[in-house]
């Protein structure tokens, strides 16, 4: 039997410093991203969900990264389903720093500017498919 469906977006944000936005939820380091609502387009839903889950508002859409998938039990409709979230490369394009604000209803507990660097230690603890996000990303972002 097909699992259901659910398509999904986020986003690889980085700031003008290079740094990359990361959420902790559940006891993970994650990347912001969120379900499709009806009528709207994938693109327009990675900047909807970066900002819903971070408070971030001047964000530019960048290129599409890559599309992940992972199955899990959806609490809501009590199945089984299959999720594909497409990432998109986005930037923080504000000359001043905003104010991050964790989306407490998602579970989201902070948020922080990773320096690239560091990047490997935050990675240890995250999901495989971020990790597959960050080495399908070109920019630059080192391996861990």
């Amino acid at each position: 039997m097909e699992l259901p469906i659910i398509t999904a977006a986020g986003g690889l944000v980085q700031n003008n410093d290079g740094a990359v936005l990361l959420i902790f939820r559940r006891g993970f380091w994650d990347l912001p991203k969120g379900k499709l609502d009806a009528g709207e387009l994938i693109p327009e839903c990675a900047v909807r969900e970066v900002r819903e889950e971070t408070g971030l508002q001047t964000i530019t859409l960048g290129p599409f990264i890559c599309m992940t998938t992972h199955t899990y039990f959806d609490k809501w409709t009590q199945q089984n389903v299959k999720k594909e979230t497409h990432w998109y490369a986005m930037k923080a394009s504000s000359l001043v720093p905003e104010t991050l604000i964790p989306q407490t209803e998602e579970d989201i507990e902070k948020i922080e500017w990773v320096p690239v660097q560091q990047l490997p230690q935050f990675l240890v603890q995250t999901y495989p498919t971020i990790r597959s996000v960050f080495d399908a990303f070109n920019g630059g972002i080192p391996k861990s």
